[in-house]
């Protein structure tokens, strides 16, 4: 579909003014576009701009961070996103998408309603200031965006092919030491207020928050190569881990069930992943040790299982830190539709990662994704569980000399 022309009425003169964006002292046009991003609708990008700078807010001078501070991507990875959306907001708009002036909203501004709804958390109505448009028009935007990307981008989070698989494995035991590991897990609650016909135990979790889990499992890159939700928040991890699909296909032998390596102790070490003390002790879900007075060894293999199994929590921090709305109180969201906006946040997370946008360091959380909840414990240890971790820390020990693990 060719660009739309615009307007003479809304046309201006630009000049110029070089790479930086001086939205915050002076009203004047624009600086003119670079030739990659001439035809697509910017203009309610500057209209937004101009926006929050007559509200005072402080916005980064340069156009670049600026855009990254509202919508957390690259103009470029922006861009992207429309592609992917693009025939479906074309072919099937929402009803009623008119703006002020009397115009359908460009597919542009309709992903960069539902990017800032998504990225900041505020109200529909807020959001909907910010753009010109009505909070019925941010709802209905929000999830037609979210309906598309849900269909059409789940092929950014996937389980990763064999060859992939090896080089994760690669990087995290050079970075860490750990031999066939293939990831870390953690999972986090997404906090909601529910009305009182709705509010029962089954969503009141132990810091007596209502909330519904997000289990995410992640490659070397904290990209999330699994996730489970819509469950509720009142659930332990390890029960949440023995819900997912992801347990049940490496349980069954279908996951998780690549190559076996022996070390020199002639010990086989299978594929698994790391994870917190809260999940239990698997053959493929290696847990730190517990209690007092652990050996030199036991305490070596801590270490490096911490270090590896913090990807998982990383992931979550930078996850919630970029999408707010899923570290905010939602207010009462549908339960049905909740797990759809989550996955749609992770897919966002991994676009940012596939396509190497950086994060401004405004973004990220300075806590941890789940403040407010006490550590969890779970007792199990499967007896090949436990021989594979002393498999492991057994090979640690002996790379220490070092011996070398062969295949």
């Amino acid at each position: 579909m060719p660009p739309m022309k615009k307007s003479k009425k809304g046309k201006r003169k630009s000049k110029e003014s070089g790479n930086k964006l001086k939205v915050a002292r002076t009203r004047g046009a624009p600086p003119p576009l670079p030739p990659e991003l001439r035809g697509l609708d910017t203009e309610w990008w500057y209209t937004f701009l101009r926006k929050h700078a007559e509200l005072g807010h402080v916005i980064p001078s340069d156009e670049g961070q600026a855009f990254r501070h509202f919508f957390r991507t690259s103009r470029k990875t922006f861009d992207y996103i429309c592609s992917i959306v693009r025939e479906d907001l074309i072919s099937r708009p929402p009803s009623g998408l008119i703006n002020i002036e009397g115009r359908l909203l460009s597919v542009e501004k309709q992903v960069a309603i539902a990017m800032r709804r998504l990225a900041s958390g505020d109200s529909q109505v807020s959001v909907g200031a910010a753009f010109g448009v009505g909070q019925s028009t941010v709802s209905q935007v929000t999830w037609r965006f979210i309906e598309s990307m849900e269909e059409r981008a789940r092929y950014h989070l996937a389980w990763p092919g064999q060859e992939r698989i090896e080089e994760i494995k690669a990087t995290l035991e050079a970075v860490y030491g750990l031999p066939n590991c293939c990831g870390a897990v953690d999972a986090t609650h997404i906090i909601m207020t529910l009305p009182a016909v709705e509010s029962s135990e089954d969503w009141c979790d132990r810091a007596k928050n209502y909330s519904m889990f997000l289990q995410g499992i992640v490659d070397d890159e904290m990209r999330f190569i699994d996730i489970v939700t819509g469950w509720p928040g009142s659930m332990t991890f390890s029960r949440l881990m023995k819900c997912s699909g992801f347990f049940k296909l490496c349980e069954a032998g279908n996951r998780l069930n690549g190559p076996v390596k022996v070390s020199a102790e002639n010990a086989e070490i299978r594929e698994y992943i790391a994870g917190d003390s809260c999940y239990p002790q698997l053959p493929w879900l290696m847990t730190p040790y517990e209690g007092k007075n652990l050996s030199v060894p036991m305490l070596n293999y801590n270490a490096r299982q911490k270090a590896a199994r913090l990807l998982g929590t990383n992931a979550l921090t930078r996850l919630k830190g970029s999408w707010r709305i899923l570290h905010k109180v939602m207010w009462r969201p549908d339960k049905n539709k909740l797990p759809s906006i989550i996955l749609v946040c992770c897919l966002l997370h991994n676009i940012l990662i596939d396509c190497k946008d950086d994060l401004l360091p405004s973004v990220q959380l300075p806590d941890h994704h789940d403040t407010g909840y006490s550590e969890e414990s779970c007792e199990q240890v499967e007896p090949n569980g436990k021989a594979m971790r002393e498999n492991i820390t057994a090979h640690l020990q002996s790379c220490e000399d070092p011996k070398l693990l062969l295949n």
